[in-house]
């Protein structure tokens, strides 16, 4: 299913070293009154690392280490500003993730970074909400977003924006979207729709399937015959390669789909794990990711010196740290607020720019990349400032 919607990717989804750990504009905004905890004087800041170790799962251990890791390497590369990182492990638990939030900000924690998991996000928001104390979830969960929570996780809207508007512009404006029925489907089809029509296309025809082998064989033909009726230049699919892509894709091409006219646009990743790359059915496929050179430095510079590749979700620790680290150097200690996390020009990252909006979600730097022959073909480069295309 959906990484938005499942426990274990709900965080999935950068130059490197100075560019990393620098807000993109010099000018931080200074209005907006400190209601959080003061800080230590000359860019001292202490953060609340809220981790998934401790529930006994394995998976929960990798990411938490990973997650832990990463931020530490940010802290390496900053400079001018001292982070005082105190670690939590919840367990990926919403009442203990609740209770670490507590106790981190009456230890003196002036922002939160962390929880992994939605739930725990939205438990965490809730303890501190009268605090002052920012949280900073590792999620794409957009729901839980809003009020003193931000996601820093590669949103669906983000990723439905940016391939919309790189679709009408290369005459691919007539969008049958095609999901998956369970709720993951539907919140990927509402963001289908916002990204369309925010890039100034049009959706033609919605189709969607059970979500079982049978009902994606039953619902084939049938999304075939919608494309063909609808004149649809493009078919947006929610489905992922943990789920109905693999299949789905197939039997849209053994029904019948022209390829040759109707373009396959895929709003999660198609590239993990890097087996898809070769089945035929997502061959010429469109995708958005991080910026791939970006992204690959942070994997060799973690690799370096963890002796390991990071998992996709460590990135979002290094973009948490940096972006608080850039905000308390150039404010010389003073608190972190709203407004200062939310100004415009954004932050650099370990997979590109990034910056967080004013109602709890993030915009972020995506590529668009092509299927090609079984491999990836960044076909529209990232944007490295969002005064440029892809936004």
């Amino acid at each position: 299913m959906l990484s938005a919607i499942h426990r274990a990717r709900k965080s999935l989804g950068r130059s490197f070293l100075i560019l990393c750990a620098v807000v993109l504009s010099a000018c931080v905004p200074t209005g907006g009154t400190a209601t959080g905890p003061a800080t230590g004087a000359g860019g001292a800041v202490q953060v609340a690392l809220l981790i998934p170790s401790g529930s006994g799962q394995a998976q929960d251990e990798l990411f938490g280490q990973n997650l832990e890791n990463a931020a530490r390497l940010a802290m390496a590369d900053l400079s001018g500003v001292t982070i005082d990182l105190r670690v939590y492990r919840t367990g990926g638990s919403p009442a203990q993730a609740s209770v670490s939030a507590k106790q981190a900000v009456d230890e003196g924690a002036q922002v939160i970074l962390g929880p992994f998991y939605s739930e725990e996000a939205n438990a965490a928001g809730v303890a501190v909400a009268n605090s002052g104390v920012n949280v900073l979830a590792f999620s794409n969960n957009t729901a839980i977003a809003g009020g003193n929570v931000f996601v820093l996780g590669q949103t669906f809207d983000n990723t439905a924006q940016r391939l919309a508007q790189y679709a009408v512009r290369n005459g691919k404006s007539k969008i049958l979207i095609v999901h998956d029925r369970n709720v993951a489907g539907e919140v990927g089809k509402a963001a289908i729709e916002r990204g369309v029509a925010a890039a100034g296309g049009s959706v033609v025809g919605i189709s969607s399937y059970e979500f079982s082998q049978n009902g994606i064989v039953q619902a084939a033909t049938g999304i075939v015959g919608t494309a063909r009726s609808t004149g649809a230049t493009a078919l947006f699919l929610t489905a992922d390669t943990a789920g109905a892509l693999p299949l789905l894709s197939q039997l849209l091409v053994d029904n019948g789909i022209d390829r040759t006219t109707t373009q396959f646009i895929g709003l999660t990743r198609w590239d993990i794990p890097p087996a898809t790359l070769a089945l035929p059915g997502v061959q010429g496929g469109w995708f958005a990711l991080p910026d791939p050179g970006l992204q690959a430095q942070f994997q060799s510079r973690y690799a370096a010196a963890y002796g390991s590749n990071p998992s996709p979700v460590a990135g979002l620790a290094y973009d948490g740290i940096a972006a608080i680290g850039a905000l308390a150097r150039s404010s010389n200690g003073a608190p972190i607020t709203r407004e200062a996390l939310t100004q415009s020009a954004g932050f650099a990252g370990v997979s590109g720019i990034f910056r967080l909006l004013p109602n709890g979600t993030n915009q972020r730097g995506l590529a668009v990349a092509q299927i090609r022959n079984n491999a990836v073909v960044v076909v529209d480069a990232a944007p490295r400032s969002f005064a440029g295309a892809g936004f």
